[in-house]
């Protein structure tokens, strides 16, 4: 559901501007466009695009919203808005096919914004962390070691009582199985998942 809502915007923008396209004589400068794309199909409903742009608005509005409460940039979202108030403006109030051009292209730079902030406010991988204490389950004694970073390690000494640490079962080294911070292998591969 959250997958259908992040994309009417971007629905909303390009249905707009298809059923613009459809219209050439409404919309000269969209004409080779739509010619291109065989949307003159779409001649017998010709009274119906306008209907079918505004539709589209709506949707690319409503989208504007869902995709604001994800990454909360408000410059998309302020974009959105105004080009698709802009757009019933020039509809019912005062007719300006250059509005109309204008409301369009708003509603395409705020569906491409809406991309980019989504990607950017995605959690990017963590940093990982060089140093894990071990613990030792002998004695409880405790020591920070550097973890390698190409490697795992499968045996530890104790220093204060010397017995030998092996990693659970389950377990791909010392550090996972005693350590305050997995081995980096084990965060590389928990951290960089996309959400």
């Amino acid at each position: 559901m959250k997958r259908a809502l992040s994309v009417l915007d971007k629905l909303g923008a390009v249905g707009a501007i298809l059923a613009a396209a459809a219209a050439p004589c409404c919309f000269p400068m969209l004409a080779a466009v739509g010619t291109a794309l065989g949307l003159t199909i779409l001649q017998p409903w010709l009274g119906y695009l306008d209907y079918a742009i505004q539709g589209f608005v709506i949707l690319s509005a409503i989208g504007c919203v869902f995709a604001f409460r994800q990454h909360r940039q408000v410059w998309p979202l302020g974009i959105g808005l105004a080009s698709a108030a802009t757009v019933f403006f020039a509809f019912h109030i005062s007719y300006h096919v250059a509005l109309i051009y204008a409301a369009l292209a708003g509603l395409a730079v705020a569906a491409i914004w809406n991309i980019v902030a989504k990607h950017r406010s995605r959690p990017g991988c963590a940093p990982i962390a060089l140093q894990s204490i071990i613990t030792c389950p002998q004695c409880g004694h405790q020591k920070q070691e550097t973890m390698p970073t190409d490697a795992c390690l499968y045996f530890h000494e104790c220093p204060k009582c010397h017995a030998t640490l092996r990693p659970k079962p389950g377990d791909c080294c010392v550090f996972c199985s005693y350590g305050s911070v997995k081995c980096p292998p084990m965060q590389s591969a928990a951290g960089c998942r996309a959400p």
